[in-house]
């Protein structure tokens, strides 16, 4: 298998001089234990999994003993299994002072982020890993994406160009480390597996009374609805569950790292939104598994297009961001007349906003609704169409052509 290097490597290089602990969440089968295992390797730092049934009662029972036989610098896995572990913890990093004494990871993001907020807070770096993003595929340069010229123009130069059927072919193998490195050849079998193993230990975990059939009819509901504003109750119809049980399973599929929300941009002068948040995965392979979807070329014809499209878009701005250790200010903006923006970055004080086409060749009419964020107290910035279009370009001063390709 070969080894794709990730952008959050530098990151934790950083934060490990900075912090005496150092906290990487994400879901499972991303890659947090291979990245901190590959960092750590011709260095003292131990290794313990609390996946090990033996290791995971004895941090629970005993965390003191716990931490006396397995000494810093240590990495701890699936450290929400025993956040009995976090006042330990914060003991020694207050008598010893020194970085990087723990890194510790969790797939069971909010779960575990209770637990640090309460033990660890001011000695923790905090950092989200998710499935790889184009540019780590690519081998291309990790920066957040920008709406600038100089930005985009630099990105431009870093990335391989692709077609629309090389784009689909991405949306639908996924960004899973198994299936991108070739370490499994059956995407299909793969993201079975996963689903599987979700159902039968975290999920589980976190709520006993799944069932797993109906859970599986429920995912794949949110996974047709990707790209879309949240609709509780026509999942649960879907799903055969009552609203409120789809709800809880919406928690615990953001609290796994599955899913991931926009909400609406609004400041006190712009009075009629909608507040419906819009529901995106950040793996649109398991979105294509679930939603049955047999190859790239029939994704790319079918009706789901245009949503999945703007899903893998939405993830992979997102995942510039996170991959960076910062925490991404993105939104979408609907008003009470159904005027929407796809999406409003907000960043270096302005609102950048952006829309997201199937099409190659855009025309001005897609920026008209950016002047909907005229009204809003901080100003607006440049636009972007991002797009299908082969190169960089763009519609007039104010508003770029961005291809797909390239962020």
């Amino acid at each position: 298998m070969n080894y794709i290097r990730r952008s959050l490597e530098s990151v934790v290089g950083n934060v490990t001089q900075e912090y005496p602990v150092v906290l990487l969440t994400g879901p499972r089968q991303v890659g947090k234990t291979t990245m901190l295992k590959k960092l750590m390797k011709g260095t003292e730092r131990g290794y313990v999994s609390l996946d090990d049934l033996t290791e995971r009662a004895l941090a629970k029972n005993d965390p003191e003993l716990f931490l006396q036989l397995h000494k810093p610098p240590l990495l701890i896995d699936e450290v929400q299994y025993a956040p009995e572990l976090f006042p330990y913890i914060k003991i020694l990093a207050d008598r010893e002072h020194t970085p990087g004494a723990f890194w510790l990871t969790g797939s069971q993001i909010f779960r575990l982020m209770r637990g640090v907020s309460e033990s660890l807070a001011g000695r923790v770096a905090v950092l989200s890993m998710t499935s790889l993003s184009q540019a780590e595929i690519c081998g291309a340069q990790m920066e957040p994406f920008r709406v600038d010229l100089e930005s985009l123009q630099k990105r431009a130069g870093q990335r391989k160009a692709a077609d629309v059927g090389e784009i689909y072919e991405r949306i639908y193998r996924g960004s899973m480390p198994a299936v991108v490195s070739g370490a499994v050849s059956s995407g299909n079998i793969f993201y079975s597996s996963y689903i599987s193993t979700y159902i039968e230990r975290d999920v589980k975990e976190l709520s006993e009374s799944i069932d797993s059939l109906r859970f599986l009819r429920f995912v794949t509901a949110v996974a047709a609805r990707c790209g879309q504003r949240l609709n509780v109750a026509d999942i649960a119809r879907d799903a055969d569950i009552n609203q409120k049980q789809a709800k809880d399973w919406l928690a615990i599929l953001e609290t796994l790292g599955i899913i991931f929300y926009l909400h609406t941009y609004s400041n006190n002068l712009l009075k009629r939104l909608v507040k419906t948040p819009k529901l995106y995965f950040y793996d649109t392979g398991l979105v294509c598994h679930l939603t049955r979807w047999s190859s790239a070329e029939t994704l790319e014809a079918g009706a789901m297009s245009g949503a999945i499209l703007e899903n893998y878009v939405v993830s992979e701005i997102t995942k510039t961001y996170l991959n960076c250790g910062i925490e991404p200010y993105l939104y979408y903006y609907r008003d009470k007349d159904a005027k929407e923006i796809d999406l409003v970055l907000e960043q270096g004080g302005v609102l950048n906003p952006i829309e997201i086409k199937k099409t190659a060749n855009p025309g001005s009419e897609l920026t008209r609704v950016f002047s909907l964020l005229d009204k809003a107290s901080t100003p607006r910035g440049k636009g972007t169409v991002i797009c299908m279009k082969p190169q960089l370009t763009a519609i007039d001063r104010d508003n770029y052509v961005v291809p797909v390709w390239m962020i």
